[in-house]
């Protein structure tokens, strides 16, 4: 007679940028296994896969790679706080007195933090407006495969595949994917730069899972640590 499988509990959550409610399990040690030896690997693209094949195990009716970024670090640390423990220590160095401070914050406190100045809607004219989507687990792996000295143009590419439609009135809408690459190409070319200063916007105020640590150093001044994205999991 074989051994019996341990039936794991399913946990509810909802997806911050959508509000999809859904169900995930605790990892097993199987999941444990994966993240750590990508984690000691130091390779991101390793890292990368290890989260998607982690994500889809743990998590009913989802497509990670269809999942923004701060989507992803939010279900991780969820599934963190109910596999190991909702509080997550660890040390860091003052950098003016280079003293090793203990620090820690409870998973439960971090929730995805929405801008009020973000929108995903751009205007362009009393005519047309742009819909942007959030990037991706597949953009984060594209990005990782660049050499430095491309990284910027690698930025700028996965700034403009993040540009999903073009309204044009009340009821038309273009997909920007049913188009060619040098059809895109062509209409961002045409777009005015207070446009492209929008898009730039719509970027640096995309939703981020962030919490601040504070501390007082040996000196007896105030400081605080802060623990954004997934350096929030890995610490």
């Amino acid at each position: 007679m074989g051994l019996p499988q341990i039936t794991q509990p399913l946990f509810p959550i909802t997806i911050p940028s959508t509000g999809h409610k859904t169900q995930f399990r605790p990892f097993t040690v199987k999941e444990e296994k994966i993240l750590l030896v990508a984690q000691e690997s130091q390779d991101q693209e390793q890292l990368i896969l290890a989260i998607t094949q982690v994500l889809n195990n743990c998590v009913e009716n989802i497509d990670v790679e269809k999942l923004a970024m701060f989507d992803i670090e939010y279900i991780l640390l969820k599934i963190r706080g109910q596999s190991v423990n909702n509080i997550i220590s660890f040390t860091v160095q003052d950098p003016e007195t280079e003293e090793k401070v203990e620090l820690s914050f409870d998973i439960n406190d971090i929730e995805v933090k929405f801008s009020e100045n973000h929108n995903k809607v751009i205007e362009i004219s009393d005519d047309y407006s742009l819909v942007m989507r959030y990037s991706t687990i597949n953009e984060l792996k594209y990005l990782a495969t660049l050499p430095e000295d491309k990284a910027s143009d690698g930025l700028f590419k996965v700034m403009i595949e993040c540009i999903d439609q073009l309204i044009e009135g009340e009821d038309t809408v273009y997909d920007l994917s049913d188009f060619t690459t040098d059809e895109v190409t062509n209409f961002i070319d045409s777009l005015s730069s207070s446009t492209i200063n929008k898009i730039k916007e719509f970027f640096e105020t995309v939703p981020a899972l962030r919490i601040e640590c504070p501390y007082t150093n040996n000196k007896g001044e105030e400081k605080k640590f802060v623990v954004e994205g997934l350096q929030s999991f890995f610490i």
